[in-house]
């Protein structure tokens, strides 16, 4: 049925007291809020919009615009992030307030509803419970306790010896060495020789790796990102950005490996039932335990494919990333370089590979790679009474990661190792720009372009007799 003109203008003046009171609704709830804010004793910040908030002012590089705001407001602000209030903590001494005195209150933490399904057995989005303790336990004692961790050592030895083989080779064909990618690899198949007891790609292998790197970077960035879901509850089921439906599909792809694994190992089992034959790693660690009647932990496939999803998406993605940055930051300071190989040519002793028992000798390789974690490490968000705390510096908190005394070790062997045993030098296309140092926001801060050099194998002079 068509409409005449003037039944048109008619239909758009009677609609217009209604789009008055929506309107003014809305500017009421806007000025209702705002004065509700001022009463809470928050801390200063920006004064928010309406609905949206302050997420106008996150953009791109969250992290960074969150640093420029507290240079305005100071170390201890207040952001209304949609309907969420947030309180952004850049300092120091105010984090270790938060982090530590008030450490119990603080340790459960907002779930970004990108995670979905995973967050329900994943340990860093598990509330602080008897469940997430549990998880938490079974990794500390099993996995990360020092006398483990010493166990392995030749295992850690005999992966950097790899890498250092694999970069020589490079060398000799005359190809640029992709850092990130080569340090991911070796990460990877630490990880996976611990857990599985057997390497999960080949350094050799481009493809693989290269393929498994893309799916937890992407994991990490879509984690990461400002999610409207996240800020604006009530619009969460639509998932506007698709950030839910891309990380479901980025955890299937990881939960397809790890099934197989699990579903290899069971059949092993069943083969060799009479003569039970184990190898001892952490899967057999996991299906024992689920194997038990009292065990509390609540082990079953989906909490596999969780706790080896946070395992290999942190453990390798973080040390790899760390790497590349202290990497690069070293190149790009000729004087830095030069402590940092001094060092180590005269603790370790030139073309060496490091020990792990060796590490503490070397103070200014720890400074680097102390520094360099600062950069790379991932900001945290916890709940408290509808509240967040977003903490800029690095976590102090029982929320800390776990396996931070695996990756203290794997690094410093990896970058020392690398530092000891090349030269390294920038691409001829490369070098009058200098290294682009711009960086992608998720969990953890990875580099945008990844760093791409040229080594040289030190050689040792035999000594005169």
């Amino acid at each position: 049925m068509l409409h005449t003109p003037q039944q048109q203008n008619y239909q758009m003046v009677s609609l217009l007291p209604w789009l008055l009171w929506l309107v003014l609704s809305l500017l009421s709830v806007y000025l209702l809020d705002l004065l509700a804010h001022s009463r809470r004793h928050l801390p200063p910040g920006p004064r928010p919009l309406p609905l949206i908030g302050s997420l106008h002012l996150l953009g791109d590089q969250p992290h960074r615009s969150l640093a420029g705001l507290a240079k305005k407001y100071g170390p201890l602000m207040s952001l209304r992030l949609g309907t969420v209030t947030t309180v952004v903590v850049s300092s120091p001494e105010i984090a270790r307030e938060f982090l530590q005195k008030h450490d119990a209150v603080f340790a459960s933490r907002s779930v970004p509803d990108a995670t979905g399904q995973h967050a329900r057995n994943s340990v860093p989005w598990l509330p602080n419970s008897p469940r997430w303790r549990a998880l938490r336990r079974i990794m500390a004692t099993e996995l990360f306790a020092p006398h483990r961790l010493d166990a392995l050592r030749h295992l850690r030895r005999e992966k950097v010896t790899e890498l250092v083989e694999h970069v020589a080779r490079l060398a000799h064909e005359g190809h640029a060495v992709d850092v990130g990618r080569v340090a991911f690899a070796t990460s990877l198949n630490l990880l996976s020789c611990t857990i599985f007891s057997h390497d999960l790609t080949s350094l050799d292998d481009h493809g693989a790796s290269k393929e498994f790197q893309e799916v937890v970077v992407e994991i990490m960035e879509a984690a990461g990102c400002p999610n409207v879901s996240d800020y604006l509850p009530v619009l969460a089921a639509a998932d506007l950005q698709g950030l839910r439906r891309r990380m479901a599909g980025l955890f299937a792809r990881l939960h397809r490996v790890f099934d197989a694994e699990v579903d290899a190992r069971l059949r092993e089992r069943e083969h060799d039932a009479g003569e039970r034959i184990r190898k001892g790693d952490f899967l057999d660690v996991l299906i024992d335990g689920a194997a038990r009647e009292n065990d509390t932990s609540g082990m079953d496939r989906d909490t596999f494919r969780s706790l080896f999803t946070d395992l290999f998406g942190a453990g390798s993605d973080t040390s790899s990333s760390t790497v590349e940055w202290a990497m690069a930051e070293l190149m790009r300071n000729p004087l830095c370089m030069a402590r940092a190989c001094d060092e180590l040519s005269q603790v370790i002793g030139l073309g060496r590979n490091i020990e792990e028992s060796e590490i503490w000798k070397l103070p200014y390789l720890q400074a680097v790679v102390k520094e360099t974690s600062i950069i790379v490490a991932t900001p945290s968000c916890n709940d408290n009474k509808n509240s967040r705390l977003y903490n800029t510096k690095r976590r102090t908190s029982r929320r800390i990661c776990p396996g931070m005394p695996l990756a203290n070790r794997v690094v410093h062997l990896v970058l020392g190792s690398l530092l000891n045993q090349f030269k390294w030098n920038l691409p001829i296309e490369i070098e009058p720009n200098g290294i682009d140092m711009s960086e992608k926001f998720g969990l953890t801060l990875a580099k945008a372009i990844p760093l791409c050099a040229l080594v040289t194998p030190i050689t040792v002079k035999p000594a005169d007799h």
